[in-house]
C-alpha cells in the first residue's frame, strides 16, 4: 500500500511539477510579448509625438509668415491712408482759411461802407 501511495504521490509530483513547467514558460512568453508590445507602443508614440511636433512647428512657422506680410500690408495701407488724410485735412484748411479770409474781407468791406 505504501509503495501504490507513493507511486501515486510520484506520478502527482511530476505532474504538478510539468504543470507549474508549463505555467512557468505561459508566463515567460506573456511577459515576452508584453514587453514588445509596450516598446512597440512606445516608439509609435514617439514617432507620433515628433511628427506632431513638426507639424506644430511648420503651421507656427506659416503663420508667422503670414502675421508678418499682413502687418506689413497694413502698415503700407495705413501708411497710404494716413498721407491721403493728412492731404484733405491740408486742403480742408486751406478751404477754411480762404473762407475765413474772404469774410474778414467782406466785413472789413462793409464796415468802411457804414462810415
Amino acid at each position: 500500500m505504501k509503495k501504490k501511495f507513493f507511486s501515486l504521490a510520484a506520478v502527482i509530483f511530476v505532474t504538478v511539477a510539468m504543470q507549474a513547467q508549463s505555467v512557468k514558460q505561459e508566463v515567460k512568453d506573456d511577459a515576452k510579448t508584453v514587453g514588445q508590445t509596450v516598446k512597440k507602443g512606445a516608439k509609435a508614440t514617439g514617432e507620433g509625438i515628433k511628427d506632431g511636433a513638426e507639424w506644430v512647428g511648420d503651421k507656427t512657422e506659416k503663420g508667422a509668415k503670414a502675421t508678418a506680410e499682413g502687418v506689413k500690408k497694413g502698415a503700407k495701407w495705413t501708411g497710404k491712408k494716413v498721407k491721403s488724410g493728412a492731404k484733405w485735412t491740408g486742403k480742408q484748411a486751406k478751404k477754411g482759411a480762404n473762407a475765413v479770409s474772404d469774410t474778414y474781407k467782406d466785413v472789413k468791406e462793409d464796415i468802411k461802407k457804414k462810415d
